[in-house]
């Protein structure tokens, strides 16, 4: 789009417009990850539906890629040669305390719902980055802090207002639009985009959470002790081992920069006492902790328990598994060092035992996963840092059962797998019916139905 195409856009847009060569334009087409470098014919930034409209028409009538996005953290395929949807100033956040909802513009980001909802008492279903955006995580399922006791984040919405295919402004919830409503609840950004959201709070104030980092050399018997623990973990906890190597980043205390270490992260809706016994087993069979970091805090505090905000390049690689076998654990021990980190995650509890209603979000009966990650402060690792995470998923993935879930999915070749075969289906079905010209395709993408 160049000339009198991107000056028409200029006119009729209520945001910025940048092309090639504007200023701004390479602040406003880089995501958050690093990796994705696009360069769009156009960036335009988004100051309320009505230039969400605008520029799907625009996109559609020249033809063009078309793409979206807020913070950029989900970032996969690049939107080269297309227009690039910012929504990032379309924030806004207003919470009902006695109904215990919240209503967000698409472009806001975790930290403003958890800092509005926490003076009512309330807490939303939000991940471990506070500087993620709150739609996009949304869309893809949203496994969070708080998943194992209330559900994916996809399972507290209300309502959504969405601008569908062909430039239309329409409100999906359970009574209008319910097949669109279904898919949005967990099938990503392929059915339209998502101007407004509104979602349930939970009664969350204080937790009791952190982390404590041990010696390696007991982590396989700590994993085995994990596998069997998960059995009985309840509700109010959520927990993971992780297997690296600290970086050398202010963040961790200097005594255990560049260790390779077995870290547990944990957060406990309830007091510390209770917390502290059901963590008990794994704490013994871990041994001795070279750090400890578990304490009460408020619930917005838990963004402290993230990764680092900062831009990154990344590679992420998550398989699902019925059971953690001794193989597994061996294969995933021994990518410390190759890799960043492997996170060892039990899930269960609220999301395996969906309303009849719920979205098409993931694998509900798989109880653990295993995630590799690499990451790096330079995008020219990007090949190296993919390549290593490859070799271990490769290892991996035959005992794995072959789902996945979509936040984590950086491989758009594998979308069909975050779904049941019967989701799948009927996710095709319903992008027939709001977008059978698969327009929303630079994406983890789901076709329409033939």
């Amino acid at each position: 789009m160049i000339g009198d195409e991107t000056q028409a856009l200029r006119d009729a847009f209520e945001g910025p417009v940048r092309g090639r060569g504007d200023d701004g334009y390479d602040e406003a087409r880089r995501p958050w990850q690093l990796r994705v470098d696009p360069y769009p014919a156009v960036v335009v930034e988004a100051a309320g539906a009505g230039d969400v409209q605008t520029a799907i028409r625009t996109a559609r009538d020249g033809d063009m890629p078309f793409a979206v996005q807020a913070t950029g953290h989900g970032a996969v395929p690049r939107a080269d040669g297309g227009l690039l949807l910012k929504t990032t100033a379309m924030t806004g956040v207003e919470i009902d305390p006695a109904r215990r909802t919240a209503r967000v513009a698409a472009g806001t980001p975790w930290n403003a719902v958890i800092d509005a909802a926490a003076p009512h008492g309330l807490a939303p279903l939000s991940g471990s980055s506070p500087t993620v955006g709150v739609v996009g995580y949304t869309l893809g399922g949203g496994a969070g802090w708080l998943s194992r006791a209330y559900g994916y984040a996809a399972d507290s919405v209300i309502r959504a207002q969405v601008v569908t295919a062909d430039g239309e402004l329409v409100t999906a919830s359970a009574s209008e639009h319910p097949d669109l409503f279904w898919a949005l609840r967990g099938g990503g950004g392929n059915f339209g985009v998502v101007t407004e959201l509104e979602f349930r709070l939970h009664p969350v104030a204080t937790v009791y959470a952190g982390m404590a980092m041990f010696e390696a050399d007991r982590a396989a018997d700590a994993i085995a002790v994990y596998r069997e623990w998960a059995a009985d973990e309840p509700d109010e906890s959520n927990t993971s081992l992780v297997a690296m190597t600290v970086p050398p980043v202010p963040a961790f205390p200097e005594a255990v920069r560049g260790r390779r270490v077995l870290m547990l992260r944990a957060l406990y809706i309830g007091d510390g006492e209770a917390a502290e016994r059901t963590l008990a087993p794994l704490r013994q069979a871990a041994g001795e902790p070279l750090m400890d970091a578990f304490r009460a805090m408020p619930y917005p505090e838990t963004a402290t328990l993230g990764p680092p905000p900062v831009p990154l390049a990344s590679a992420m690689r998550i398989e699902l598994f019925g059971e953690l076998s001794d193989e597994v654990i061996d294969i995933a021990l021994g990518a410390n060092g190759l890799v960043s980190g492997v996170e060892f995650h039990h899930w269960g509890g609220a999301p395996a035992r969906p309303d009849r209603d719920a979205g098409p979000t993931g694998h509900r009966d798989v109880p653990f996963s295993v995630v590799v990650g690499a990451m790096a402060e330079s995008a020219a690792d990007g090949p190296r840092l993919q390549a290593a995470v490859d070799k271990v998923g490769d290892r991996l993935r035959p005992h794995a059962t072959g789902g996945t879930f979509l936040n984590f999915l950086g491989d758009s070749a594998r979308t069909r797998s975050a779904y049941t075969a019967g989701d799948y289906r009927r996710l095709t079905e319903v992008k027939r019916e709001y977008d059978p010209d698969n327009f929303f395709n630079v994406n983890l993408n789901i076709p329409p139905a033939d």
